[in-house]
């Protein structure tokens, strides 16, 4: 299994798989293609279908320029997975070479009939999260000592780094105002959620509004093509940063505390990305937000101080109360419904780590099984409900409605 950094990629939104994916591969391609003067890039299935809501074109554009780059929106399908691009050095008309390449998720590309250039080498000997329990049970080790285990002390630095792009991202969400790019007209509500919070109302109410503040400031902010971290994606963003944020200020947890439960969190998604996948293009929206809860009541697990057969069923419940979930995001935009479902999913995180304490005696599914039973769903899923803006409440929608 790759190192958990795989999983914590800061950049800008609104899509790790159609900005973020394809932004790297112009990049690293046109690095290896120096003496071109121009370039074509061909985008198929949900790259294609979704490309304009999520900016593909804009960005490749940007990236390759200051030459000049043609972008084609194909009505072709690639059977090898649905978000793939075909990218083509030129030099005076003629082609030099051609590269396919497959943005699969988080922002991680493969390349077709080699290895990406730059791709991290396995950090893990452990694949499972059953064999990551073993290993830990049998040497009397926490899930952080694991990490550390294979990371190196480093890698609380770099969580740390991470934490402070994630805090970033919630505080200038909850400053903003004003109405989202896209055609939609949909304004930001964060500032407004976080600003009428009565703290003499029902403390649940309370909490539900703080964390779904921050759950919307730092989706809003992906949405504006903000700087956000993927966990595991653009996406699914505001669902883990939420609910850490508050239990930081809830509980007075310390920025390596954080880090540690980031750590936690990591795991069941390098996992998610190893085994299934974190792609909505690939599995609906399971992929992304399903596996962005189960990381977040991992990363609870941790905090309340459970043991690594609750953090895992937290985890489980997580995810698997996400089965079947689409992908379907109007206009292809970043917003409805991605942007309220973080907020949800933060919610159902508590709800499941809650859950874990008092229950995960009594479980009989694992988390692995629950990884394997989405990835079978979401290939499974109709086409048009895996992020082409073709099924569920992307055709319903009707601007005008």
């Amino acid at each position: 299994m790759r190192s958990i950094r795989d999983i914590y990629k800061a950049g800008r939104g609104p899509s790790s798989s159609h900005t973020m994916g394809p932004a790297r591969a112009a990049a690293l391609f046109r690095e290896e293609t120096p003496e071109a003067d121009a370039y074509r890039a061909v985008l198929y299935g949900s790259l294609s279908k979704t490309g304009k809501g999520h900016g593909t074109d804009r960005i490749l554009t940007e990236t390759f320029a200051p030459l000049p780059a043609e972008i084609v929106f194909s009505q072709e399908t690639v059977e090898q997975h649905p978000n793939t691009l075909d990218l083509t050095a030129l030099r005076g008309g003629r082609e030099l070479c051609t590269q396919r390449v497959y943005s699969v998720g988080g922002g991680d590309l493969e390349w077709e009939g080699r290895p990406a250039p730059g791709q991290e080498q396995e950090t893990y000997f452990e694949n499972s999260f059953a064999e990551i329990k073993e290993f830990c049970e049998f040497r009397y080790i926490s899930l952080t000592d694991y990490v550390e285990l294979n990371e190196g002390a480093g890698i609380w630095d770099d969580l740390l780094e991470i934490w402070s792009v994630m805090q970033r991202s919630i505080q200038e969400g909850l400053a903003a105002s004003g109405e989202l790019p896209g055609g939609l007209r949909i304004e930001r509500k964060a500032k407004s959620i976080h600003d009428h919070i009565l703290v003499n109302k029902h403390p649940e109410i309370i909490e539900c509004q703080r964390v779904c503040s921050y759950a919307y400031a730092v989706s809003e902010q992906n949405a504006g093509n903000g700087l956000v971290v993927t966990a595991p994606t653009c996406g699914s963003c505001g669902v883990l940063p939420a609910v850490l944020y508050y239990f930081q200020d809830k509980r007075g947890l310390s920025d390596l505390d954080v880090a540690h439960a980031l750590g936690v969190a990591g795991l069941f998604g390098a996992l998610a990305k190893r085994n299934a996948s974190v792609s909505g293009a690939e599995c609906g929206c399971q992929a992304e937000i399903g596996v962005a809860c189960a990381m977040a009541a991992a990363a609870l697990g941790q905090i309340f101080g459970y043991s690594v057969k609750r953090i895992e069923y937290a985890a489980e419940v997580a995810l698997e109360h996400h089965l079947g979930l689409t992908c379907d995001p109007i206009c292809g935009l970043v917003q409805i419904p991605c942007i309220e479902r973080n907020a949800v999913a933060a919610m159902r995180a508590i709800n499941s780590a809650n859950l874990a304490y008092f229950l995960a005696e009594t479980r009989r599914i694992s988390y692995d099984m629950v990884l394997k039973t989405m990835y079978e769903t979401g290939i499974h899923l109709n086409r048009g409900y895996r992020e082409t803006s073709e099924g569920g409440l992307a055709r319903l929608y009707s601007r005008r409605g």
